[in-house]
Order: structure tokens, then sequence, then C-alpha cells
């Protein structure tokens, strides 16, 4: 930071209250006292945005540019006052003119800009870069829509778009263009900018490219628009229907749209520090964020070869010591794969070079698995990263074993060198710090703030064990919280939560793999066991959260059949004294924020060997909830950290379930036949209450999906599920056990710090200066 920006910043700080005073004048003629919520919303926003336009810039001899089609970033004034360390300032300042910043907070919009964890990750990943110290800036689509707005009608999921950008946001329009080409069309890229803080630290950007010919008229009801006009479209949804050929064509015009900015932006960049393009590598690193960025390789390729005068052998070398990719999934039919068709239709000018690459792989190898076209002129975006970049990494150490044991071994054996682990992280900025304020207090007061900064601190917590007044005020705070919560829950939903009972809570993308239908099913099981006079020692509250892709019918049904069950139970006086069900609306970032904190039981149930680390579970952890989960993703280091007497695990291990795949050997029809209480539950979907409440389309489709086909094995883990959840309902009544239990949770989350994931990135693959 120079003198001046220092001195600047500074003063911007100390005169805070007459800056404030000045901007309320400026913008609406009123002092502060005057304003309304929303108008000192913005008031407080065009202040902070000064404030980090004279912060300092994080520099260095060499970046790293993060490609992501999601960032999830969550609303930003809470953070951004937590990270610039003015938050006690300002909400005393607002305090003595009558004004509650908790309520102020409320008023701002979330960016809709990610789906689930992919993009939460790499916002926390821009927050841990910045705060750091290290040269780092996101680059993604500034989506006008994001996913979509989630509405329930008639218990069914219903998709409305997501309205969330407003003439005074965080975004700030640049002059910089770009032209990008789709064959012989040609667009203009405009792009916008989010200022990252970092904690304590300096400044990094989110850049978020868009078109300004983009046209939100265009849809009409729910979320149907003309897929085919790209001038018109091209940034209006995250991840667009892709059930039909226009769909999944628009994806590609997105990914390129993307991958073109991005290479334009990162090679200006270099032209302006007169960096040699020849050894960008020395000042460049791409992070690839999955494989929706993968078109940048043949893309600066392409650049390199017909604009920078580079032999293709130049160009590869260069390319390949500049990329790294991060692979987020176990799931085959996650990692893309585009016809070659499609390709030549959007992007004719990058086909001849993925052929070059694709043919220089053949000629090395002979193995079907490794090449990048396939016998059906499929595009595998993996091959290409996996080839044509330096490193590839999991995502927590089950994953990263998986990926090299079977999923990638072909690749495995090629590039030992290039695998290498990284498990997730979260920033604690935001899941502590900004959503449990109260528990953060207590931590400060009790180990000092220096977990604030260096999370591993926490452990410091494990020195209280047996200290009565501090396991009492973990169970009073978290008491708090779930008192908030339903306040909040009888606002938004209509729907009264008893903080008594226990809080048992399943939030995450809607996915067979994620297995929300097994939570399902033991709910059915406890509602049938109630009914037949057998009552829980303590009232019980399921609360779920999840939106379900659009062209995702089963998913769909599984909410679907939440709802059913939220009905059913909430309105049956036998049984809602004991039990409730929530399945919350339009979950997202804001609603985790008061979710998480609230838990009692956080559910983490997916199937043994499907989830590649999960980043919920954490936070979770950090809040003091107790995980009930199955030995997959993080919860595996989760498991060796806490020990066996401070989680619930349960479920065949990963080895058995690949068995089963390989083998082809589950069938789920059998472990219903054999088990009376698996097929009570099963049955109980397309039953006479259920039916009663539910759509009979919906309903049997999902109960013959479990019957039939069960592709994720939930009938598999059923009964020990059952067995292990009321295990978990019943040690919670030995209130000192349960204390404890929450007090090692958070002492031992230091580890999932996205600081700690950052560091070892830097470390094993950046190498930044």
């Amino acid at each position: 930071m120079t003198k001046q920006t220092n001195l600047q910043k500074d003063v911007l700080v100390l005169n805070l209250e007459q800056q404030l005073e000045e901007i309320a004048g400026q913008m609406f003629g009123k002092t502060v006292a005057e304003l309304s919520d929303q108008e000192t919303y913005y008031v407080i926003l065009v202040y902070v945005k000064r404030l980090m336009e004279v912060s300092d810039a994080n520099e260095g001899e060499k970046k790293v540019y993060y490609i992501s089609a999601e960032f999830l970033i969550g609303k930003l004034l809470s953070n951004n006052l937590i990270n610039l360390k003015i938050y006690r300032k300002l909400d005393e300042f607002l305090k003595s003119k009558g004004k509650d910043l908790a309520m102020i907070e409320e008023v701002e919009p979330e960016p809709s800009l990610g789906n689930g964890g992919l993009g939460r990750l790499a916002a926390c990943f821009l927050d841990s870069i910045t705060t750091m110290g290290f040269l780092g800036d996101g680059i993604g689509l500034n989506y006008h829509f994001g996913l979509f707005k989630q509405v329930f009608k008639d218990r069914l999921q219903n998709a409305e778009k997501n309205d969330w950008i407003e003439e005074n946001s965080w975004l700030t329009k640049t002059d910089v263009t770009f032209d990008v080409y789709f064959g012989d069309q040609k667009v203009v890229s405009r792009l916008y900018d989010i200022d990252v803080a970092g904690y304590d630290s300096g400044v990094n950007k989110l850049h978020l490219f868009d078109i300004e010919t983009v046209d939100e008229s265009i849809v009409k009801d729910g979320i149907d628009f003309d897929k085919e006009d790209i001038e018109k479209n091209l940034t209006l949804f995250l991840y667009p229907d892709d059930s039909d050929e226009a769909g999944r064509l628009l994806r590609i015009y997105q990914q390129y749209f993307m991958v073109s900015n991005a290479a334009q932006l990162i090679l200006r960049e270099m032209k302006e520090k007169k960096y040699d393009l020849r050894k960008m590598y020395e000042h460049a690193v791409i992070q690839i964020n999955d494989t929706h960025p993968t078109m940048v390789i043949p893309e600066l390729i392409r650049i390199l070869v017909e604009e920078k005068a580079f032999t293709m052998d130049e160009a590869i070398e260069v390319v390949r010591k500049t990329c790294a990719y991060t692979n987020h999934t176990i799931l085959a039919e996650a990692l893309e794969k585009w016809p070659l068709a499609y390709l030549e239709k959007v992007v004719p000018q990058l086909v001849p070079y993925i052929k070059e690459l694709d043919k220089r792989v053949a000629k090395e190898y002979e193995d079907p698995k490794v090449q990048i076209i396939d016998e059906d002129d499929r595009v595998h975006m993996a091959h290409i990263d996996i080839h044509y970049g330096f490193s590839v990494n999991g995502v927590a150490a089950i994953h990263t074993e998986i990926l090299k044991d079977s999923e990638l071994n072909a690749f495995y054996k090629i590039y030992p060198e290039k695998f290498n682990n990284k498990t997730n992280g979260i920033t604690f900025r935001r899941w502590l710090i900004s959503c449990n304020r109260e528990l953060t207090h207590f931590l400060a007061d009790t180990i000092g703030d220096g977990f604030k900064k260096d999370a591993d601190k926490l452990e410091k917590l494990l020195d209280h064990q047996e200290d009565q007044s501090v396991l009492d005020r973990l169970e009073e705070i978290k008491m708090n919280r779930k008192k908030d919560l339903a306040a909040y829950v009888q606002k938004a939903e209509g729907i009264t939560l008893d903080p008594e009972s226990i809080f048992d809570i399943q939030i995450k993308r809607l996915h067979e793999y994620k297995r929300q239908q097994m939570n399902a099913l033991y709910i059915i099981h406890k509602y049938l066991e109630i009914k037949d006079g057998k009552k829980p020692v303590r009232p019980l509250t399921f609360i779920f959260g999840a939106k379900a892709a659009p062209a995702y019918v089963i998913a769909q049904d599984i909410i679907h059949l939440i709802l059913v069950l939220q009905e059913i139970i909430n309105n049956d006086p036998d049984v809602s004294p004991y039990m409730k069900v929530v399945m919350v609306e339009n979950y997202n970032v804001s609603y985790a924020e008061k979710l998480i904190p609230a838990c009692d039981i956080s559910e983490q149930i997916s199937l043994a060997s499907k989830e590649a680390s999960g980043t919920g579970n954490m936070k979770f952890m950090l809040n003091g909830a107790v995980t009930l989960g199955t030995s997959d993703g993080a919860n595996v280091e989760i498991h060796e950290l806490v020990g066996d007497d401070n989680i619930y695990i349960f479920g065949e291990k990963s080895e058995a379930v690949i068995a089963h795949y390989e083998k082809a050997d589950y069938v789920s029809k059998d472990y219903y036949e054999k088990s009376p209480v698996i097929k009570e539950a099963v049955d109980f979907i397309v039953g006479k209450q259920a039916l009663a409440v539910g759509h009979k389309e919906n309903l049997e489709r999902l109960y013959k999906e479990l019957l039939n086909k069960d592709w994720f094995m939930t009938l598999l883990d059923l009964e020990e599920y059952i067995a292990v959840k009321d295990k978990a309902f019943a040690d919670y009544e030995d209130r000192q056990k349960w204390k404890k239990m929450m007090l090692v949770n958070i002492a031992k989350a230091g580890f999932f710090s996205s600081d700690r994931t950052i560091a070892e990135y830097n470390r094993d693959i950046w190498k930044l200066k």
C-alpha cells in the first residue's frame, strides 16, 4: 500500500460518521437518522466501495486466475465490514441513530451467481487468497437471474427468475470490453468487477463478464426463454435447462464466452506488465475449477499460435505449464462430454486445436480411456485438463484416492506426479464471525481472538472440556440460535418450530447421491412409530433446504415427497407435538447462515464414494453440530479429527460400494422384500395418506425408482441409518456428553479453514511469488 492510499483509507475510517452523513445528504437529501433501512444500505454500500477503492491491492510477480462457472458469494455487506474491521464502529454509529445493522443487512439482495458447494467453495477461496496476501482474481459470468428462485406451489418445486441486480450494487462497471466470436457471429463483452476484501489484508477482484445486448424481457413464464437467441440470452441463467439441444448448446456458448474473455484478460494483463508470453507460467497460473472452464486450454493455444507467432509445440508447452485442474466429482455423468458436432457449431475455430490435442494423445497412448475424442465423437473435457495441465487435484483425501485408484486410474498411471489432494475448506469469516457473532465473541473471550486469522487456534478450546461454565455457555448459545431460526422460519414459512426439540438438518443440492430420499424414509418410519404409540423422548424437527435442477425429474419428485410429508405430519394432531418437517423455500447462502448455527445434527448421508468432499459438513461442525454421516468425502477427515465418540458414522464403506457397482449385484428389491421396516416405509410413498395429499405421477415414479433401480443404494444403508440416527437422538438426552461433543467439533474444525487449503494450493501448485 502506498502512503497516499494508506492515508486515504485511514481518513475514511476515521471519519466514518461524517462520510456516511455526507453520502446520505448527496443521495437522498437526508441525515442518516432519517433514512429508511433500504436507503441506509445504499449509503453504506457506497461508503464501503469507496473504502475498498483506496485499500491496498494485493501485489506479486505471479498471479492466480481462478476460473469458475459459479461464485456463490452470498450477501457481501457484513462480510466486507468484518474483513475491513469496521463492523463494530459502524454498528455503534447506527445504534446512535436508532438503527439496527442486522435489519439493514436483511435488505441486501443475495447475488445469484452460484448453485451449491462448487460456487461456495470458489467464494471461500477468493476470501482466503486475498486474506493471505496472494495476488489472485476470480473470473466468471455475471448471471442476471442466476440459477432460479425456488417457489413451492401445490407441493411441487416451481422455478422463477431470481432478479438480484440493482442500480446500486457491489458490481462496478468497467471500460474493459472484448470481442468474442462464435464462428462468424461476434458479441462484445463487458467486464464488471466486485472487490474482494481480505480479512485485515488487501483487496483482489472477482471479474464477471456480461453482454450488453442481453434482454431480460425474453424470460416469460417461470424461467422459459428463447434458448437460441444468443445475443439476448447468453448471461441470463446459470446452468440453463439442458434437457434439449438448444439448452446444451447454450451451455457451450456460455463456457466459451467465459474462457475467451478470461484468456483475453490474462493476455492483456501480461502485456500491461511487459511479461514475456513465452514464460507466461512464471507470472500466471490458471486454476480450472471443475470442467466448465476447460476450453481455456485450446483457446489460449489458438491465440498464441494465430496471434502471437508461437508454433503449436511452443503454445502447448506454455499452456501446459500454466493451467491446473480441480476435479470435483466421482460421478462419471458429471464429467462433461460434448458432442464434437456441438463444438463445431458453436466454436468452429477451436475444433482444429482440440483435434490436434487429441491426435497427440492418440499417438502416444492406445488406451481408449484416456483419449480426448472417443469413438462416439464426444469430447471429454476433463481429459483435456489432465493431459494439457500440470496439476490434477481432488478435494478430500478419500476422493483423491478414488480418483487415483479407479475413476482416473488410467491417467494416474501416466501422470502420477500431477495428482495431488487439496481437502476443501471454508472461510471462518463468514461461517462463524459473520453468521454466529455470539459464539465468536464467546470464543474470543475464552481462548483469545487468534482463531480469526489462524483457525488452528480453535484447538485451545479443548483445554475447557471439563469447564462446566464453558459447556453450559455453548449450550445456551446454541439454544439462542435455535430460537432465532424458529422465529425466522415462522415468518418465512409460517411453520412453528420448538427450539427445545432436536434440530436435524440436511441442506445441500438435491441429488439422489446425497440421499435426501433416505432421510425422508426415516421420517416416514418415525411417523409410523409415533402413530403406533412409540413417542420420542424429545420432539424432533427435520429441516431440509435444496433446489433440484429443472430437468432432474427424480430430484423434483423427492422434493415433492418431503413437502407431502411436511403436510401430513405437521397437520396430524397425534404426531405434530412430537415431530415437525420443514422444507425451507429458496434455500440459499442467506438461509444457510441462519440454519447452520442452529443445527444439532448435521446430515451428511451421501452414498460412500460419491461425494467428492462436501463443505456444509465443515460449517456445521464449526458451529457445534454433530455429524451423522457415511464414510464419504470430508466426513472421513472429520471422523479422524474428532474421533469415534464425537461423530455418528454408518453405512457401507466406499470399497464395498465400488465393488457393488463393478459386480452389478445390488438389487434394491431384495432389501425391500427382506425387511418389513424398509417395505413399510417405501410403501407409504404410494399409500392412501400420501396419495391423498400428493400427486400420483410424482409419488409412483419415485416409488418405482427406489424399488427397481435405486442407483445410489438408499435401501442398502437404510436400516443401519435408522439405528444410528435413533442412537444419536438418544445420546442427545445426555446433555453433558452432548455439550462435550459440541465443544470437540468446534475445536477440531480449524483444519477445515480455506486459509489452510489455499496455503496448500500455493505450496504445491501455484507457487505465487
